[in-house]
């Protein structure tokens, strides 16, 4: 064997451990050396005995199996199986990310388990079918939006709405926004920029996925006007699935079967005072929106706008309108 083909035996080997064995699939001695041949490296069990300590000493978790003959796998790595299902899952329900994408990390996070293990991830990969961004710039918009959050600089980009043909449409037509970014916020399986806008001293949102050519402008982002602060907690808990309203304190009604839902909404620092045995209210700040009254209309009898009237009076409004197109 050349004195090249020596040097990288042992990156072989560790290719051949990480791709080839685990616990449920362990390779003795010969079967590595067989391994190897397919790369055209021969080797004696000597060394590969040695190799195996480099190996191990190196920090690769070589465990050994005593059957007949001794056997090897590849013990802990980076993630576990259960860790990497995790990770799958959470590609898969992206709604932000395009099949394309999701289907390129899947195949990359499944060279972090050994190959039986990896086909154990690819029966559980299905996102043809499951609705998903169209736009393939968003994975890196993201990165470029992160890094202008970083460095505290300006961005610009075009921003679009898709039509019946699914074409975009530019708003502005085509001409750039220049905005200064404060946060990013994943909500309802989207990606939103939090941004600042000096003209109304105020803060803007926009979804990622509609963005185009996004580029980080050489120039500092706009600071706040004094006394303003932001929490992007506090902002996306009052948007409500990141359509904008007016600010409104309101008092709702809820039964008690709707704690869960309002705690996942609201957050567990929300008071909850008791109105009878089966009641309970709640006063919180919110943006007053479709997406609001949405939220309100889908759990029916089971709750109450309680005040401003005026907020009462749009709710009946958005039901009217919806019962007038039936």
């Amino acid at each position: 064997m050349s004195q090249g083909s020596q040097k990288l035996k042992i990156l072989y080997l560790m290719r051949i451990l990480l791709d080839e064995t685990d616990e449920k699939h362990c390779l003795g001695v010969q079967e590595l050396i067989t391994e190897l041949e397919r790369y055209g490296i021969t080797s004696e069990r000597k060394s590969i005995y040695s190799d195996l300590e480099t190996l191990s000493s190196y920090g690769l978790d070589i465990q050994k199996v005593k059957d007949k003959h001794t056997k090897y796998y590849v013990g802990s790595r980076d993630f576990e199986l259960a860790e990497l299902k995790l990770l799958v899952d959470a590609i898969q329900s992206a709604r932000f990310l395009t099949t394309k994408k999701s289907n390129e990390l899947i195949e990359k996070l499944k060279k972090l388990a050994s190959r039986h293990e990896g086909l154990s991830l690819q029966r559980q990969v299905f996102v043809a079918n499951r609705p998903k961004s169209i736009n393939e710039q968003i994975y890196y918009s993201v990165d470029t939006l992160h890094e202008a959050i970083a460095q505290k600089k300006k961005v610009r980009f075009q921003y679009f709405d898709y039509t019946m043909e699914k074409e975009k449409s530019f708003r502005k037509d085509g001409n750039f926004y220049y905005i200064s970014p404060y946060s990013l916020l994943w909500d309802d399986e989207n990606y939103y920029l939090i941004a600042y806008y000096e003209k109304y001293n105020n803060f803007v949102h926009y979804r990622v996925d509609r963005m185009n050519l996004v580029e980080i402008v050489d120039e500092p982002r706009g600071a706040l006007c004094e006394g303003q602060s932001f929490d992007v907690a506090e902002y996306a808990k009052k948007t409500f699935s990141m359509f904008g309203g007016e600010d409104e304190r309101v008092e709702l009604t809820f039964h008690k079967e709707l704690v869960n839902q309002v705690l996942d909404r609201f957050g567990a620092g929300i008071s909850l005072r008791a109105i009878d045995s089966d009641h309970f209210a709640v006063s919180c700040q919110v943006k007053i929106s479709s997406t609001f009254f949405s939220w309100i209309a889908q759990y029916g009898e089971k709750v109450k706008i309680q005040s401003p009237q005026e907020v009462k009076e749009q709710f009946i409004g958005f039901l009217q309108n919806i019962l007038n197109q039936y």
